[in-house]
């Protein structure tokens, strides 16, 4: 499975490149707002964040809310750089933006996904990516976990005529991360806080504890 950084924060990029574990990055407006950037640098900051990761696919989101809007602004921001990806909300109009685009040659992320038939409904009109969400069942005492799993063992049943990959969306925690992988989800987007957390584990601070502790009785003896 790999591993998609959801942020629009460099610092948080960097040190994940440095690891060398992700593969690519997905943002959206409020992970854009977070960083305390305004209107006129968006573009820039998005092609600050594709250079850094060159050659890896980056989600750029559209905020427009017409189908023609949509594929203006799709076209916009593909020109940004060459690894850029059009992240769409999966909608009537999404769905009409992402087929005009994907004849293009656009790659589309169809985003806020919670359904089968709307994981179906993104692929057929041409997405190359679908990000169905898991966090935010949770948040309403819901199994996203499950419809996950469903929406992997349905897309699986089929060719859609082009690559497509599933990218396991709002991923809050290492958990999450697990069964993801285990049901065979392509790519987890997560947040570099759960990032830092997948690489905890109390045994293993544990035991380098007592390593250094033990090492330390080499280097005195």
């Amino acid at each position: 499975m790999q591993f998609f950084l959801d942020t629009a924060n460099l610092d948080e990029i960097r040190e994940a490149l440095n690891w060398g574990v992700i593969t690519g990055v997905t943002t959206n407006p409020t992970l854009y707002a977070k960083t305390g950037g305004n209107l006129a640098h968006f573009d820039d900051h998005m092609r600050t964040i594709c250079e850094l990761c060159e050659g890896m696919p980056v989600s750029v989101e559209s905020t427009a809310t017409t189908a023609q809007d949509m594929i203006a602004d799709g076209r916009r921001l593909a020109h940004i750089a060459p690894n850029v990806v059009i992240k769409l909300p999966v909608s009537p109009e999404g769905l009409t933006a992402t087929h005009a685009l994907a004849a293009e040659g656009i790659p589309v992320n169809m985003t806020l996904i919670f359904t089968v038939p709307q994981a179906l409904l993104a692929l057929r009109a041409g997405a190359r990516y679908i990000s169905p969400f898991v966090g935010r069942f949770d948040d309403i005492a819901e199994d996203g976990v499950e419809q996950l799993t469903s929406i992997c063992a349905a897309v699986q049943n089929y060719d859609f005529g082009h690559k497509v990959e599933i990218i396991g969306a709002s991923i809050r925690t290492p958990q999450h991360i697990t069964q993801a992988a285990l049901m065979g989800c392509d790519i987890a987007t997560v947040p570099f806080s759960t990032l830092k957390k997948a690489v905890q584990h109390p045994l293993t601070d544990r035991g380098l504890a007592s390593f250094m502790e033990d090492w330390k009785k080499v280097e005195q003896a």
